[in-house]
């Protein structure tokens, strides 16, 4: 099958899944959503920003799903957690969670499976080399949308708000997680293709 540029279209794993329609993309997204609401719950308690295995979940759904799939999974999950649903960090959702520091996290979960997605139709997720620097990349994309939203939710608590403040608590204590988590899917993926059989 090609596509308007004749030619066929990269695939990503999710692509060598024998089934193929809406009911699997449907499947797909479902399970990328439910994937990242239990990484979620793979928690270090913090204030006012938990470490969770929310990344890894979210550079792993992008790159096995792509662009598309990967973000659509990314706002059921955001979704359905503020419909009450407790998929975030400590079991917990509901509109409440919009108040929470660390919902501008939750935000850059979109782009950052987006923009893994992307870079995994082109490749990036077949050997550890490239792979890493997609996933430090997407890893890194969160904090775009965290930080600003964790300054204003500190200032509306009262908190001090100020860079260093906000550095402290949303960045300084998540980069080595962050690293080993991206450097852990840079490994799992290359992997995956060798297990499916691709040459």
């Amino acid at each position: 099958m090609t596509n308007a540029t004749g030619f066929a279209p990269r695939a990503v794993l999710a692509d060598r899944l024998r089934t193929h329609g809406l009911a699997t993309d449907a499947a797909l997204v479902a399970g990328g959503a439910l994937f990242t609401a239990v990484m979620a719950q793979v928690e270090v308690p913090m204030w006012p920003v938990p470490i969770t295995g929310q990344t890894l979940a979210v550079v792993l759904v992008g790159a096995t799903l792509g662009a598309r799939r990967g973000v659509l999974s990314m706002l059921v999950y955001a979704l359905v957690g503020l419909s009450g649903a407790p998929v975030f960090a400590d079991a917990s959702g509901g509109l409440h969670a919009l108040a929470s520091p660390s919902f501008g996290y939750v935000i850059g979960f979109v782009p950052a499976a987006a923009v893994v997605g992307w870079l995994a139709r082109r490749d990036w997720d077949r050997k550890v080399g490239r792979a890493a620097v997609a996933m430090l990349l997407a890893s890194a994309i969160p904090f775009v949308t965290g930080l600003p939203y964790l300054a204003v939710a500190l200032g509306a608590l009262g908190a001090p708000n100020d860079l260093h403040s906000v550095l402290a608590a949303g960045l300084y204590p998540f980069v080595v997680g962050g690293v080993a988590k991206a450097l852990i899917a840079a490994g799992v993926l290359p992997l995956a293709w060798k297990l499916t059989g691709r040459r």
